[in-house]
């Protein structure tokens, strides 16, 4: 086959596959409203200040508050600090990204990380890997905590072995501030909600119904997400009815978001706790033929494409998981110097529609999009950018 017939087949077949994709999406999205996402304006979306309180009531207190003074700061790298971490689990770009934070904030001062242990969501997993921190005499743990309860005895260890412990996202039931912990950070989790309800809502007609992929766990941030959705569509799209579906295993989302839709074929419109459930969400969505908006909270690799492909994944209310984690390093560094610090710091939310998926990917992730994502953003354009 000669090159010009090689490039005519191809061409003829990008052409193909460039017609059918535009069918596909005009035939998949009829029922949607012309307002889906386009009638929303980004430069008002979402909230201009932090919307939520903290677990106790607590407002919220700026990451500017956490800066040091160049005196502290020198006390700091004298004290060669040790700090470990643990996390729910490393498997996320989320968690990924937090430790990355955490760690190169803490370096620019000298302070140690000894270790990153990953509790996989197991309870036993995390008591165990506290338990295995405190005894290695770091000067503060950084954690998130897998479950309210039953973690709450062990971190109750960590100020007894006095050692400082600042916390990511949530706080165990009964620790009190500051005699406990330090601080808690966290993304402003219902402003994330309100984002995720916004774009949904401009996506179904009056009267609609939306299900609600909610994380059936008693956990802060989680909770304040579907909060937020609830209370945005309670006060301005009243006429919307909410479903809702709990699932306490991520492995799972994916049987249970079918088995869901499968019984409530009036849902026009979904919104996911986070990013991971989002998608799989999708994967069942697209097993089953059914094609509707979805919003999250969370920006993922794998949803930031899902977003610029302009597909039924049309918007997320983002954390911003380094900043967050470059706070929680500021606070503890407070702390480990004498310093008390507010209760619950709260980092803004950050809005991510296809229209400026790019620019907010740099925002998250402190670095250009990767090939994969241009590629998706390049194939929608203009509509992506």
């Amino acid at each position: 086959m000669t090159m010009s017939v090689s490039l005519a087949i191809r061409a003829a077949l990008a052409a193909a596959v460039a017609v059918g994709a535009l069918a596909y999406a005009s035939s998949v999205f009829a029922d949607v409203p012309p307002s889906c996402v386009k009638g929303v304006d980004l430069a008002t979306l979402g909230p201009t200040s932090i919307v939520g309180q903290g677990p106790h009531g607590e407002k919220a207190a700026s990451p500017e508050v956490l800066k040091l003074s160049d005196a502290d700061a020198e006390k700091v790298k004298a004290g060669h600090f040790k700090v470990g971490v643990s996390m729910q689990t490393v498997n996320l770009d989320w968690s990924q990204l937090q430790v990355q934070g955490i760690t190169d904030t803490l370096k620019k001062y000298g302070v140690s990380v000894t270790g990153v242990a990953s509790a996989e969501y197991q309870v036993d997993k995390q008591i165990a890997d506290i338990e295995n921190t405190i005894q290695q005499h770091p000067d503060g743990i950084i954690s998130i905590p897998v479950d309210f309860t039953a973690t709450a005895p062990t971190y109750k260890k960590v100020s007894q072995a006095g050692i400082k412990l600042v916390f990511m996202d949530s706080i165990p039931t009964g620790l009190k501030h500051p005699e406990e912990y330090a601080a808690m950070i966290s993304a402003d989790s219902q402003g994330n909600g309100q984002i995720a309800a916004q774009i949904l809502a401009s996506c179904v007609d009056k009267g609609g119904t939306i299900g609600l992929v909610n994380f059936g766990v008693d956990y802060f941030s989680t909770n304040e997400r579907t909060k937020g959705v609830r209370d945005w569509m309670q006060k301005n799209r009243p006429d919307i009815k909410m479903k809702q579906v709990d699932f306490t295993d991520p492995a799972k989302v994916s049987q249970i978001a079918g088995d869901f839709l499968t019984a409530n074929p009036d849902v026009k419109g979904v919104f996911a706790v986070w990013d991971q459930p989002a998608l799989d969400t999708l994967s069942s969505m697209r097993a089953q033929g059914i094609n509707i908006p979805v919003t999250t909270v969370d920006l993922g690799l794998q949803s930031a494409i899902e977003i610029a492909k302009g597909g039924p994944l049309k918007a997320t209310g983002s954390q911003r998981p380094y900043d967050q984690g470059a706070a929680e390093a500021m606070a503890m560094m407070n702390a480990l110097i004498g310093k008390e610090t507010p209760a619950w710091i709260g980092v803004q939310s950050l809005p991510v529609v296809q229209s400026n998926v790019l620019e907010s990917y740099k925002t998250v992730f402190k670095k250009d999009p990767p090939r994969e994502l241009l590629d998706a953003c390049s194939a929608a354009k203009p509509a992506c950018n």
